[in-house]
């Protein structure tokens, strides 16, 4: 291809293809069909926009709560706090097999009936007055039942369910009592996208929660665009996902998925590990591009990195993937191993925080030390964003504009305000998904 079909100026006569791409005019925003309009500032920091998206989002929405390999046996059990409704949910794996979940209540006087973060039984009794259930949820018995009235009856006091369904190995709930879409539906153009997909370690994970004084928006926000990287993580992966050749650390892809979206971020290919540096020499596994650090090794990689999600675009460029579920999730997909980030509402200016790196069971030291050295690394830049996100929030809180302004790798936070904007305003979930 010539510089002529490309369009380059004069100045640019002497850049490769590959070199223009993070030098000219990006076009990701176009390619989602958005504008380029300023976006309103007031879903970060409204009260009465808070609310609004808990009824018509988090109350309507398909919501991540964990990994099957958290309860993989008949009988396994956890008990999840979901936020922003505060609700305690028990969320078992049956006796028959299935997933569900439970409001976390008694139906006799509404106490706490599993106090325990997890645990296997193949029943639970409520503390308060021993009213107790098998794992499916059904009533098993009453102390002094011939007390009660007649109108007491066992098939209509059990716990009550909460709609769940499962994909890929994720358990998903809806607190609609007749969610209006299936989980597939939900899902949409992603679940083809990841169909399939490989996660090695997905029964190892190392977690970080956090309180965050910050709208849940600002945080997630931080999360899925790669313009900051070059100066909020400028002494960490600075120059792992920037370059000469990409100074600004521009993506190098980004589609749409409905609700959803994933993006490709850009790796420096030509970064090479300091010899005098032994940690990150240690730590290295000879990557091309990217965070020279990776958790796993071998042949299980391999069946995970050839999954067609991954790199979609098989740029020599590539760093990790960020696969955004509506409303709250992210799967992060990078050179050895996976990880998640989920941002949960508290307040119109506050969120709950939650990361989990998923790695193998090391099998040696060098692949202990390799993970051990990925997750201090990894953890080091998740506390950079972290840090400012106060500092932004305040800074939404002051601003005397209505209105921020973004740029094409900010693609992905176009998307996600058009989406909630668009749920908030939909009278149903199909006229949402639309």
């Amino acid at each position: 291809m010539g510089v002529k079909r490309l369009g380059l100026t004069p100045l640019e006569s002497d850049m490769t293809v590959a070199e223009h791409q993070f030098t000219g005019r990006g076009t990701l925003t176009e390619t989602f069909g958005l504008g380029t309009d300023p976006v309103p500032l007031e879903p970060y920091k409204s009260k009465d926009f808070f609310e609004l998206e808990k009824e018509t989002i988090f109350g309507r929405a398909w919501l991540y709560v964990c990994r099957e390999e958290e309860i993989p046996a008949p009988g396994s059990f956890i008990v999840k706090d979901i936020l922003p409704f505060g609700i305690s949910a028990l969320i078992t794996h049956t006796k028959a097999g299935r997933i569900q979940a439970f409001y976390n209540s008694c139906p006799h006087r509404g106490s706490i009936v599993v106090k325990a973060p997890e645990g296997n039984a193949s029943r639970f009794s409520c503390p308060y007055h021993r009213w107790t259930f098998s794992n499916e949820g059904d009533l098993l018995g009453v102390p002094d039942k011939e007390n009660f009235f007649p109108t007491l009856q066992k098939e209509d006091c059990g716990l009550a369910k909460i709609a769940t369904s499962t994909w890929d190995g994720f358990v998903f709930i809806n607190f609609s009592k007749e969610p209006e879409v299936s989980l597939e539906e939900f899902l949409g153009p992603v679940k083809d996208h990841l169909a399939g997909m490989y996660y090695p370690g997905a029964s190892n994970p190392v977690v970080y929660t956090a309180v965050l004084d910050a709208n849940w928006k600002v945080a997630q926000d931080a999360f899925i665009e790669s313009y900051h990287i070059p100066h909020i993580h400028k002494n960490t992966i600075g120059t792992t996902f920037a370059s000469k050749l990409n100074p600004y650390s521009r993506l190098i892809g980004a589609k749409p998925l409905g609700a959803h979206r994933t993006i490709s971020l850009f790796g420096n290919a030509d970064y090479v590990v300091d010899p005098n540096n032994r940690v990150e020499a240690l730590g290295t596994v000879g990557e091309k591009a990217g965070s020279t650090m990776t958790a796993s090794t071998g042949e299980d990689v391999e069946r995970y990195r050839n999954h067609a999600a991954i790199n979609p675009d098989a740029s020599e460029h590539w760093s990790m993937d960020i696969h955004q579920l509506f409303p709250n999730f992210h799967i992060d997909t990078g050179p050895g191993s996976f990880w998640t980030h989920q941002f949960w509402p508290l307040t119109e200016s506050t969120c709950f925080y939650e990361v989990r790196f998923y790695v193998n069971e090391a099998t040696t030291i060098r692949e202990r030390l390799m993970q051990e050295l990925f997750i201090a690394r990894v953890g080091e830049v998740v506390l950079e964003d972290l840090e400012n996100l106060q500092w932004t929030q305040k800074g939404v809180e002051t601003s005397g504009k209505a209105v921020m302004h973004l740029q094409d790798s900010e693609v992905a936070i176009r998307h996600s305000m058009s989406q909630i904007v668009k749920w908030t305003k939909s009278a149903t979930v199909k006229e949402a998904l639309a």
